[in-house]
């Protein structure tokens, strides 16, 4: 129970960044995507299920907060979410280079298939520019923004653990 009450605090503050620091600290309208960090991180060290309910939940809010179609982010941070959670038996408490690879490959995910369902599907065909200006900008300034939350991420995660058993 502690752990779900846990997990719930740290989705709503990650949004809540999310929509507050993040608009703030953008470089050229690039935002680090931090709901990306979080869903992928505890995919990976605590497996599919956790995965795809933190994704869930970061792009149900998502959805509330920041987008007009209800759903739609919520389901790219669940596959997200599920997919990270595949590589939980290959985790590595001390190795940072999983979870920076999988982070960007979730964020060059996200990214496509945003651009594939908000722009292409209306006719805007423009994929390298929409790939040099947005989306590999993005993923590496989320990937920066890892070094920092990962740790704090990884901290929670094992105080949680401890606590669970």
């Amino acid at each position: 129970m502690k752990r779900k009450l846990v997990m719930a605090l740290l989705i709503v503050v990650c949004v809540l960044l999310q929509a507050s620091v993040c608009p703030m600290i953008a470089i050229g309208e690039i935002k680090p995507n931090l709901l990306i960090i979080l869903t992928v991180s505890f995919g990976l060290m605590r497996g599919k299920k956790d995965g795809m309910t933190t994704g869930f939940f970061c792009g149900l809010l998502t959805d509330i907060f920041f987008e007009s179609t209800l759903g739609f982010n919520a389901l790219i941070y669940l596959w997200v979410g599920y997919l990270s959670g595949y590589f939980f038996r290959i985790f590595y408490d001390d190795d940072i280079k999983t979870p920076l690879l999988l982070i960007s490959v979730g964020d060059l995910g996200y990214g496509i298939i945003q651009y594939v369902f908000r722009f292409l599907m209306r006719g805007r065909m423009n994929f390298f520019f929409y790939l040099g200006r947005i989306i590999l900008p993005e993923v590496v300034y989320t990937l920066i923004l890892t070094i920092i939350c990962y740790q704090i991420f990884y901290r929670i995660n094992v105080k949680l653990a401890l606590s669970d058993g």
